[in-house]
Order: C-alpha cells, then sequence, then structure tokens
C-alpha cells in the first residue's frame, strides 16, 4: 500500500488535512460521474460498466499507486482501441483483455521499466493523442446528431458514410446537443457556477430537460440500455479460453503501453503542479492491479485520469484519502443516485466527449509545433496522426517512435566527429608540455562523441580514406562516453586493416567502462603489450623512443 504508506509518513492523514482530501475527492467523484459513463459508451460498453471502473480502478490505484494525487479510471486515451476490441470480442473479450494488460503492466512494474516510457518523444505522444481526439469526435456524431447507424470499419469510411445520412439527422436531438455543449463548455465562465464541473451541469440540465418536456425520438441512457442498476459491482470472472488469451496478446499489449504512457504522463503533471515526485515503477504496479481487479468486478481498461488529477489537485488535494473520497462519491451515486440518470441524453454526453476530444487533440499546441518544430519532427507528428486515425494506433505509435528512433540516431552520428590532430593542438591542449611537432610518421585522431554504429561511417571515412600511410596512428579515445559492438567491429577492422598496410595502432585514454569492453572484445590483445598508454602524453613518449631507437639502428 505504498500511496497510503507513504501518505502516512508524510502525516497527511492528521485532521488538519481531511475537509481538503474531502472536498477534492467529492469535486472529483462528480466530475468523474458523467466521463465514465460517457467513456463506457464510447467504449461499446454500458454506462455502468464505466462507473464500476471508476471505483474499483480508482480504489486500486489510490492504495497501491506511485502518486499520492492520481485519479484512475476510464479515459478517453483509451476509446479507440477499446471500441474496436468490443465491437470485435465483446464486452468479454474487452475484460480478457483489460486482464491481461493488468498482468504486462504488473511485470513492467515489477522490471523496473517505469523509466523507459519517459523516452517516448513529444511528436509521437501529441500526435497519437491529437488523432485519439479526431476519433472520439468523430465516433460520437451518431450520438450528438442522432444519426442512424453506418456500418463502416475503417475511419474514412466512416466519415463518408457520416456525411451521406447527415440530412436524416434528429434535430431535437442535435439541439440538446448543442445546448449540452454550451453548458460544458460555458458554466465556467459565469461566477456563480464555476465551482460546478461544465460536464455535470451538462448532463444534469439535458436530464432534467429530457424529463420535463419528454422530446420525442431523443435516446436516453434509460432508452438505450435500460437505466444502471441500483447496485454495487460483484464478482464475476470473464470467460477465458487459451484460443481468447491468444487472439487477444496483441490488444492487451496496445491497452497496457497506452495505459502505462497515459499514468505516467499524468503523474508528471502532478508531480509539476503539486512540486511531489512519484515512484514510476511503482504507479506501473497499482495500474496493473487495477488492471487486474476491474474486469473481475464488471469493468474494463483504466489508467491514470490527467484532468480528474489535476482537478484533484487545484481542489485541494495533498494526499490518497481524495481518491479513496472519489471512490466513495460514485459508490453513493449508484446506490442512492443511478433512477436519476435515466433520462439523460445520450447527445449530452456525446458534447461532454466533445469537449474531451478537443482538450485531447490540443490543436493550439498541435499547430504550433507544426509551424515552429524542425521539420524532421513535424513529419513524425503527421506521419503519427494520420497512421492514428486512419490505420491503428498500435501502428501508429511503433511506428512513430521507430522514425523518431531513427531521427535521433541520424542526429547522434551527425554529432560524433572524427579529427586529426596536429602537435600545436596537442601542445595547446596539455598546457605547453605537449610536443609542439609530432615524431616523424605519427598521425593522432580523436574520436569525440559515443562510437556506436550511427557513428562508423565517419570513422572509417576519417581514417581509411587518408592520402597518407603512417608508421603509427594513435587513436585518442579520451571523449568517447560508450561503445556499441558495431561500433567496436569497425575498430577491429580499422586495426586490421592498417595492420595489413604496416602501420602500427596505438590506442589511448580510454574510460573505464570503454576500456573494458575492448578488453572484453581482446582489442587491447590485437594492438599488442605496447599498443595501448593511459595518457596521450605516454602514448606519444613511447612513439618518440621508438623513433629514436629505429635511428641508432640504422646510423
Amino acid at each position: 500500500m505504498i500511496s497510503l504508506l507513504e501518505a502516512q509518513r508524510a502525516g497527511l492523514f492528521r485532521r488538519a488535512h481531511f475537509l481538503p482530501n474531502i472536498v477534492a475527492g467529492a469535486i472529483v467523484g462528480v466530475v468523474a460521474l458523467p466521463l465514465s459513463m460517457a467513456f463506457a459508451i464510447a467504449s461499446g460498453a454500458r454506462p455502468e460498466h464505466g462507473l464500476y471502473t471508476a471505483i474499483i480502478a480508482g480504489l486500486f490505484v489510490s492504495v497501491f499507486g506511485g502518486t499520492r494525487f492520481q485519479i484512475a479510471g476510464p479515459t478517453g486515451a483509451f476509446v479507440a482501441i477499446l471500441a474496436g476490441i468490443t465491437a470485435k470480442y465483446g464486452v468479454d473479450g474487452l475484460q480478457v483483455a483489460s486482464f491481461m494488460a493488468g498482468l504486462i503492466l504488473l511485470a513492467m512494474g515489477m522490471a523496473r521499466m517505469g523509466g523507459v516510457i519517459r523516452f517516448i518523444p513529444a511528436p509521437v505522444i501529441l500526435g497519437f493523442t491529437a488523432g485519439i481526439g479526431v476519433i472520439i469526435w468523430v465516433g460520437q456524431w451518431k450520438y450528438f446528431f442522432g444519426l442512424p447507424d453506418v456500418d463502416a470499419v475503417h475511419f474514412h469510411e466512416r466519415v463518408w458514410k457520416l456525411l451521406q445520412v447527415f440530412p436524416q439527422l434528429h434535430v431535437p436531438t442535435m439541439l440538446i446537443g448543442l445546448a449540452s455543449l454550451a453548458v460544458a463548455v460555458g458554466a465556467g465562465r459565469i461566477p456563480a457556477l464555476k465551482r460546478v464541473p461544465g460536464p455535470l451541469l451538462a448532463m444534469a440540465a439535458a436530464g432534467a430537460a429530457q424529463a420535463a418536456f419528454s422530446f420525442d425520438g431523443v435516446a436516453t441512457i434509460g432508452s438505450a440500455f435500460g437505466g444502471i442498476p441500483q447496485q454495487l459491482p460483484s464478482f464475476a470472472m470473464p470467460a477465458v479460453s487459451a484460443e481468447r488469451i491468444v487472439e487477444l496478446v496483441g490488444p492487451a499489449f496496445a491497452i497496457a503501453m497506452l495505459g502505462a504512457i497515459e499514468s505516467l504522463l499524468s503523474a508528471v503533471v502532478a508531480d509539476g503542479m503539486a512540486g511531489t515526485r512519484h515512484d514510476s515503477n511503482q504507479e506501473l504496479i497499482g495500474q496493473g492491479l487495477a488492471n487486474l481487479a476491474a474486469p473481475l468486478f464488471g469493468g474494463f481498461a483504466a489508467t491514470g485520469a490527467i484532468a480528474r488529477t489535476a482537478t484533484n489537485i487545484r481542489n485541494g488535494a495533498t494526499g490518497p484519502l481524495a481518491g479513496l473520497v472519489h471512490v466513495a462519491t460514485l459508490v453513493l451515486v449508484i446506490v442512492a443516485l443511478a433512477p436519476l440518470v435515466t433520462d439523460v441524453p445520450l447527445a449530452a454526453l456525446a458534447a461532454i466527449l466533445f469537449v474531451v476530444a478537443w482538450n485531447m487533440s490540443e490543436m493550439p499546441h498541435f499547430a504550433r509545433m507544426v509551424r515552429r518544430a524542425p521539420r524532421a519532427d513535424v513529419a513524425i507528428l503527421l506521419i503519427t496522426f494520420a497512421l492514428t486515425v486512419l490505420v491503428d494506433l498500435v501502428v501508429a505509435v511503433n511506428i512513430g517512435v521507430i522514425l523518431a528512433t531513427l531521427q535521433f540516431v541520424r542526429r547522434m552520428s551527425g554529432s560524433v566527429e572524427v579529427m586529426q590532430l596536429t602537435g600545436e593542438q596537442i601542445n595547446h591542449e596539455l598546457g605547453g608540455d605537449g610536443p609542439a611537432v609530432l615524431p616523424q610518421g605519427v598521425l593522432v585522431y580523436a574520436i569525440d562523441g559515443p562510437f556506436f554504429f550511427g557513428a562508423v561511417e565517419n570513422f572509417e571515412r576519417a581514417l581509411l580514406v587518408t592520402h597518407t600511410v603512417p608508421q603509427v596512428l594513435v587513436l585518442r579515445l579520451k571523449r568517447v562516453p560508450f561503445m556499441d559492438i558495431t561500433g567496436l567491429q569497425a575498430l577491429e577492422e580499422v586495426i586490421q586493416k592498417m595492420q595489413s598496410r604496416h602501420v602500427r595502432v596505438i590506442l589511448c585514454e580510454a574510460n573505464a567502462r570503454v576500456m573494458q569492453k575492448l578488453q572484453a572484445t581482446e582489442l587491447t590483445q590485437l594492438v599488442g603489450t605496447d599498443g595501448y598508454f593511459d595518457t596521450l602524453d605516454a602514448a606519444l613518449e613511447h612513439c618518440r623512443h621508438a623513433d629514436s631507437s629505429h635511428s641508432r639502428r640504422q646510423s
């Protein structure tokens, strides 16, 4: 119970912290109510499944997570993936995939992979989150405008068919949607309503209007799902088989990776707002346990919710007690207030998701990055965005990360320099104690930067395409922080080619890690007992003595 223990050590369960956390938790619970139902419906599940997810996952993350403030539950980031899983495998398949994702997240946390997620580049993250925002927005046209169902697998087909049936929109449904959107966006600008969450106000107003006027043809939670059961979730094991596990391995990994990214991004946001420091590995463990437990009690995949976590902090939360109060608030809603949700129009929930989609897309930030970022980063951003929308989120993230990695390697390889040093340069660096002129027949090359596979071409071009054949080639490794196996193999090939041309190779000034690799790959044996020196000065002194001895023998 890492979060609770850490909060206990920090004194966050003293009486002075009770009221701020209770208030913050109650507000977040109210905010989570419409969002949990909306995300569940958008994912192809029933609205109560979203509430069960928020309750169970919220409880486990508040107790076992790696940050004090995290609020977990269904999120918009999952909608694109979960809707596809539900459409193909049903809700049972969604729950099995969520359970498997929990195992993967738990294994990632125990393997201490939390820090790795931080290295996903910003263009990739912005590209897929903006793409998810567009998918959510288009996915809610049906409910917002009261359009008939369309049969389409791919995004572009769905957009085209929705545009074709657009003349069949249901006017009362659209008007409720527009009014709900106006309330959700504009309520915060009215001083008297500033403390009331816009999504809740939109849902309540639309539900009250529908209950009072009973607009014909307007789909509601009651007409579409028969309302919400007025009972707490009960334990039920999803149907699991070996065949289903094999089928769902890919979707489970997709859920796990996206859940890890989303929850750790949320934890980073919480750190920035509250001045704390989260434990990324423990956060993955907490998220793994949450995704193991939620499907056993009628829920599905969950992760840290950035918006709800930020709301939690802004309203005075200081510890995990607020997360527990958020869970208690949702339990109270199900037990006591479930019948009131029956008349809520689906158009109102679609309007709420329109706002979520806009916030997720970060369009101002997206446009700013397109205008200002380097062209390679813009290309990665646009490719990731396009693949998310038109192909698949998992494909988009994989391709985006691969392209970003290749771009990083290209930039790193360009930063590695192989320079020929003159006697004057060496003398200046050594403060006048070095040779003003190098011994005859000696060339000194310095490698500056990590010597990895991307830098091999620069190295070989600088050394092997030389117009002079020296008697001794000194390779200075002082500014080489590390070598990979490709770099070591390239160095071995250069040494062998130089030796075949009767050129002696001397290595010097390698750090401890590089020296260990030189010994492990037997490169120190290849250059001989007098082929490595700890300092450049010692290597050059050895060359001078060797040259003097050679001159005396000739005379």
